[in-house]
């Protein structure tokens, strides 16, 4: 109803930029609103600063590895592919943001539109490749024979097809109601890329695509990855040796302990701030509104921090991966013969990251 819109929109703050989470609530009074501000700057600035020349390097990195080896990818490769795509993407859009914050939008209406559905389909895209890239190992040990025939490239790239599709269509408020505005309250000379063009559907709009992003791009995925890494730590537990089982284990919590650590916090932030908005939690005081504020900042940062900790766990528990940058770097000139054995030789004892995870080896 009209009253409801109403209501949405005295709760949602206009002038500022809704593709960041850091300036979307109202402050409760100018003070705290430059406080505010100050702190998400800074902050930011360090975090994607950080985030971009480590993500756009790792993933960079972890593509040329992949694509190098294209024509003998297995399942999981095909989907660590995408899943560096996606981050990769995610930093790049990581820049511009910081732009805004301190410039406001002035790449235009286009860029505006292109970027906030750039950054909004790779936030998301991430999650659900890892729940499919904790699917696919499931079937690999908990169902190895029954699942011959789902355990497909073909099939695999159907499905992340239908993963970037999901993730587009998430996005699609912001390619409708994003445009560049003035802003108001914090500087009225700065242009942002937010949604006070349309002030009634703009905030529902926005909302919604909050509540599918967290429900659809979030916690089933979670939920997805949890039943399925504890079926194969149950699995394995039965059926390897003790060795083999504690690797599998550690490689197993590895990967859903980065991802939780990293998104958990902010995503049960923006889930809650999304209820405050829409009455459905209530706040009445300004300690509330301002902690939430911080929260929203500070968990976003750290969620940022993940599109670059996959590269960095591959080189750590993947020998096959540091083997092909190390074969890679060889080919280069960059190594000799010697350097290259001698190294190659030193990782000949530890367990690579698909060996510790599935029944047949991967390039991690």
């Amino acid at each position: 109803s009209t009253g409801k819109l109403l209501s949405l929109n005295e709760n949602f703050d206009y002038s500022v930029p809704t593709s960041f989470t850091i300036y979307e609530n109202h402050a409760c009074s100018s003070t705290s609103a430059d406080s505010l501000r100050h702190f998400g700057t800074t902050l930011c600035m360090v975090v994607y600063s950080i985030a971009f020349i480590l993500g756009t390097t790792g993933n960079m990195l972890v593509l040329v590895i992949l694509l190098r080896n294209r024509r003998c990818l297995r399942i999981t490769e095909n989907y660590l592919l995408h899943l560096a795509l996606a981050d990769l993407f995610l930093a790049l859009t990581l820049p511009l943001k910081l732009v805004e914050i301190t410039r406001g939008w002035v790449f235009g209406n286009f860029m505006c539109t292109l970027v906030s559905i750039m950054h909004k389909v790779n936030f998301h895209c991430g999650s659900i490749l890892l729940g499919c890239i904790g699917f696919d190992r499931y079937l690999a040990i908990v169902h190895a024979v029954h699942s011959l025939r789902l355990r497909r490239v073909q099939v695999v790239h159907i499905i992340c097809g239908v993963i970037w599709f999901l993730c587009l269509f998430i996005s699609l408020p912001d390619a409708v109601f994003l445009s560049v505005n003035k802003g108001v309250d914090f500087n009225s000379s700065f242009l942002y890329c937010n949604f006070a063009s349309y002030p009634d559907l703009g905030s529902y709009w926005h909302l919604i695509s909050r509540f599918l992003a967290n429900v659809l791009g979030f916690f089933l995925p979670l939920a997805f990855m949890t039943y399925c890494y504890l079926a194969i730590v149950t699995t394995l537990c039965r059926t390897q040796q003790s060795l083999e089982k504690h690797r599998a284990i550690r490689v197993a919590l590895l990967v859903t302990g980065f991802f939780c650590i990293c998104w958990v916090p902010y995503n049960v932030t923006i889930f809650l701030d999304t209820l405050y908005r829409l009455d459905v939690l209530k706040d009445n005081s300004c300690e509330e509104i301002d902690g939430r504020n911080h929260a929203l900042i500070i968990t976003e940062g750290i969620g940022y921090l993940h599109c670059f900790l996959n590269p960095i766990l591959y080189a750590f528990v993947g020998v096959k991966f540091r083997h092909d940058v190390l074969r890679m770097l060889r080919d280069l000139g960059c190594l000799d013969k010697d350097t290259f054995k001698d190294l190659k030789l030193g990782d000949r004892r530890r367990i690579s990251f698909s060996e510790g995870i599935t029944t047949s080896g991967t390039s991690f």
